[in-house]
Protein backbone atom coordinates (compact mmCIF):
# COMPACT_ATOMS: atom_id res chain seq x y z
CA UNK A 1 0.00 0.00 0.00
CA UNK A 2 2.78 2.61 0.90
CA UNK A 3 4.73 1.83 -2.48
CA UNK A 4 1.28 2.68 -4.34
CA UNK A 5 0.78 5.66 -2.33
CA UNK A 6 4.53 7.02 -3.34
CA UNK A 7 4.15 5.72 -6.91
CA UNK A 8 0.81 7.90 -7.00
CA UNK A 9 2.67 10.69 -5.44
CA UNK A 10 5.49 10.78 -7.91
CA UNK A 11 2.58 10.19 -11.44
CA UNK A 12 0.79 13.27 -9.77
CA UNK A 13 3.99 15.60 -9.54
CA UNK A 14 5.69 14.32 -13.27
CA UNK A 15 2.28 15.56 -14.62
CA UNK A 16 2.19 18.69 -12.96
CA UNK A 17 6.16 19.52 -13.77
CA UNK A 18 5.50 17.74 -17.69
CA UNK A 19 2.41 19.93 -18.07
CA UNK A 20 4.40 23.18 -16.95
CA UNK A 21 3.73 26.47 -19.21
CA UNK A 22 4.33 30.18 -18.79
CA UNK A 23 1.79 31.93 -17.19
CA UNK A 24 1.85 36.33 -15.84
CA UNK A 25 4.80 37.23 -13.91
CA UNK A 26 2.31 39.57 -12.33
CA UNK A 27 -1.90 40.27 -12.45
CA UNK A 28 -4.06 42.48 -10.87
CA UNK A 29 -7.67 43.46 -10.84
CA UNK A 30 -10.79 42.21 -9.32
CA UNK A 31 -12.97 39.34 -8.26
CA UNK A 32 -16.47 39.50 -8.44
CA UNK A 33 -18.32 37.22 -6.18
CA UNK A 34 -20.26 36.55 -2.70
CA UNK A 35 -16.98 36.63 -0.47
CA UNK A 36 -19.15 35.94 2.52
CA UNK A 37 -21.28 39.11 2.07
CA UNK A 38 -17.84 41.30 1.45
CA UNK A 39 -18.63 41.65 -2.16
CA UNK A 40 -16.01 42.40 -5.00
CA UNK A 41 -12.54 42.13 -3.81
CA UNK A 42 -9.29 43.47 -5.26
CA UNK A 43 -7.31 40.28 -6.31
CA UNK A 44 -3.16 40.22 -7.39
CA UNK A 45 -1.73 37.07 -8.54
CA UNK A 46 2.22 36.64 -8.26
CA UNK A 47 4.20 33.62 -10.78
CA UNK A 48 6.06 31.66 -8.39
CA UNK A 49 7.57 29.88 -10.92
CA UNK A 50 6.47 28.36 -14.49
CA UNK A 51 3.05 26.84 -13.16
CA UNK A 52 2.91 28.03 -9.52
CA UNK A 53 1.50 31.31 -8.04
CA UNK A 54 0.05 33.01 -5.19
CA UNK A 55 -3.49 34.98 -4.64
CA UNK A 56 -3.98 37.67 -2.44
CA UNK A 57 -7.53 39.37 -2.38
CA UNK A 58 -9.07 41.99 -0.57
CA UNK A 59 -12.23 42.42 0.61
CA UNK A 60 -13.96 45.35 2.72
CA UNK A 61 -17.17 47.18 2.89
CA UNK A 62 -18.12 50.27 4.82
CA UNK A 63 -21.84 51.54 4.98
CA UNK A 64 -24.05 53.18 7.57
CA UNK A 65 -24.22 50.04 9.74
CA UNK A 66 -21.73 47.77 8.36
CA UNK A 67 -18.20 47.68 8.19
CA UNK A 68 -15.49 44.89 7.69
CA UNK A 69 -12.57 43.41 5.63
CA UNK A 70 -11.27 40.33 4.38
CA UNK A 71 -7.71 39.08 3.33
CA UNK A 72 -7.18 35.80 1.65
CA UNK A 73 -4.02 34.29 0.27
CA UNK A 74 -3.53 31.56 -1.91
CA UNK A 75 -1.10 28.92 -3.17
CA UNK A 76 -2.15 27.77 -6.72
CA UNK A 77 -0.92 25.35 -9.03
CA UNK A 78 -1.79 25.92 -12.92
CA UNK A 79 -2.26 23.98 -15.37
CA UNK A 80 -2.97 23.63 -19.31
CA UNK A 81 -6.24 22.64 -20.39
CA UNK A 82 -6.44 23.81 -24.53
CA UNK A 83 -4.61 26.79 -25.75
CA UNK A 84 -5.10 29.63 -23.36
CA UNK A 85 -7.34 27.82 -21.41
CA UNK A 86 -5.96 27.00 -17.63
CA UNK A 87 -7.54 24.86 -14.63
CA UNK A 88 -5.97 25.53 -11.38
CA UNK A 89 -6.49 24.51 -7.50
CA UNK A 90 -5.08 26.04 -4.54
CA UNK A 91 -4.92 26.15 -0.98
CA UNK A 92 -4.81 28.74 1.57
CA UNK A 93 -6.55 30.97 4.48
CA UNK A 94 -6.90 34.54 5.64
CA UNK A 95 -8.34 36.70 8.59
CA UNK A 96 -11.14 39.18 8.57
CA UNK A 97 -12.88 41.12 10.90
CA UNK A 98 -16.66 43.00 10.87
CA UNK A 99 -18.95 45.17 13.08
CA UNK A 100 -22.33 45.19 13.17
CA UNK A 101 -24.16 48.84 14.71
CA UNK A 102 -27.48 47.27 16.19
CA UNK A 103 -30.30 49.25 15.92
CA UNK A 104 -31.34 50.89 19.24
CA UNK A 105 -27.67 50.83 20.24
CA UNK A 106 -24.65 48.53 21.39
CA UNK A 107 -22.20 46.38 18.48
CA UNK A 108 -21.46 43.19 17.17
CA UNK A 109 -17.63 42.53 16.31
CA UNK A 110 -16.17 39.44 15.41
CA UNK A 111 -12.84 38.85 14.28
CA UNK A 112 -12.09 35.73 12.28
CA UNK A 113 -9.52 33.12 10.69
CA UNK A 114 -10.59 30.81 8.23
CA UNK A 115 -8.87 27.70 5.34
CA UNK A 116 -10.05 28.15 2.29
CA UNK A 117 -9.94 25.90 -0.91
CA UNK A 118 -9.80 26.65 -4.69
CA UNK A 119 -10.78 25.71 -8.02
CA UNK A 120 -10.99 27.61 -11.07
CA UNK A 121 -10.63 27.98 -14.79
CA UNK A 122 -9.12 31.03 -16.62
CA UNK A 123 -8.41 32.21 -20.35
CA UNK A 124 -5.49 34.52 -21.26
CA UNK A 125 -5.98 36.49 -24.06
CA UNK A 126 -3.80 37.66 -26.72
CA UNK A 127 -3.77 41.44 -25.40
CA UNK A 128 -2.99 41.37 -20.89
CA UNK A 129 -6.33 40.43 -20.01
CA UNK A 130 -7.29 37.18 -17.93
CA UNK A 131 -10.86 35.90 -17.05
CA UNK A 132 -11.59 33.23 -14.40
CA UNK A 133 -14.26 31.69 -12.76
CA UNK A 134 -13.58 30.00 -9.61
CA UNK A 135 -15.65 28.01 -6.70
CA UNK A 136 -13.48 28.58 -3.38
CA UNK A 137 -15.00 26.39 -0.27
CA UNK A 138 -14.23 27.95 2.80
CA UNK A 139 -13.85 26.93 6.94
CA UNK A 140 -13.96 29.79 9.61
CA UNK A 141 -12.74 30.14 13.10
CA UNK A 142 -14.62 32.80 15.02
CA UNK A 143 -17.09 33.91 17.30
CA UNK A 144 -20.51 32.28 17.00
CA UNK A 145 -21.29 35.51 14.80
CA UNK A 146 -18.88 34.23 12.01
CA UNK A 147 -20.85 30.99 11.83
CA UNK A 148 -17.71 29.12 13.88
CA UNK A 149 -16.99 25.82 11.81
CA UNK A 150 -19.36 26.57 8.85
CA UNK A 151 -18.61 26.01 5.94
CA UNK A 152 -19.00 28.72 3.20
CA UNK A 153 -18.98 28.29 -0.80
CA UNK A 154 -17.44 31.22 -3.13
CA UNK A 155 -18.01 31.49 -6.49
CA UNK A 156 -16.87 34.34 -8.26
CA UNK A 157 -15.37 35.71 -11.74
CA UNK A 158 -11.58 37.29 -12.00
CA UNK A 159 -11.41 40.41 -14.34
CA UNK A 160 -7.13 40.86 -14.12
CA UNK A 161 -4.65 42.85 -15.72
CA UNK A 162 -1.53 40.75 -17.22
CA UNK A 163 2.01 42.60 -17.05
Amino acid sequence: MKKLFLLSLALIGFTFSASSQNIADNAIGLRLGDSDGLGAEVSYQKALGLDNRLELDLGWRDGNNYSGFKLAGLYQWVMPLDGDFNWYVGAGGGIGSFNFDVPGGGDITDTFVFAAGDIGIEYSFDIPLLLSLDFRPEIGFGDDTYDNNDLDFDIALGIRYQF
